[in-house]
């Protein structure tokens, strides 16, 4: 188990840009803002949705299945920040809700599409928190 302690820093509450690429623009504030660490909640809508699912098994994302070109409500969208090679990283998880009520959630991959967005991010300060593969899930996690 990694445990690492920080402190609160900066609280950003921005509008994303209509048309933009959610997750673009998520490590973008990130990048402009130096946040290397944090947490991300974010609420509002988008006009095409694509998530990804990691298969356990074969150790790969699957992306072709969780691809959506129409409008939905984010529902729920949470994530953090750390560094991957030596960048901001957002890893976030989403679930969306289309007209019916009807919900998908996954890991948010490039390709979704911002609506309306309101995010807020909270940085937090401490030790570095980087990002390396692990050769035993085939992901890329929190390492000392």
């Amino acid at each position: 188990m990694l445990i690492k302690q920080f402190e609160q820093g900066r609280t950003f509450m921005a509008k994303l840009n209509q048309n933009s690429d959610l997750l673009e623009e998520l490590n973008k504030i990130c990048i402009d803002e130096n946040i290397t660490a944090g947490t991300i909640n974010l609420i509002g809508a988008i006009s095409s949705l694509k998530l990804g699912f990691y298969d356990q098994v074969t150790k790969q994302y699957i992306y072709t299945t969780y691809a959506y070109d129409e409008p939905m409500e984010i529902v729920s969208c949470t994530g953090n920040i750390s560094l991957k090679d030596g960048k901001p990283f957002c890893h976030i998880h989403l679930i969306a809700a289309d007209k019916k009520g009807k919900c998908i959630g996954g890991h948010l991959v490039q390709g979704t599409s911002v609506f309306a967005g309101e995010v807020c991010i909270q940085e937090l300060l401490g030790e570095d928190l980087n990002r390396q593969p692990d050769k035993e899930t085939g992901l890329t996690l929190w390492t000392e």
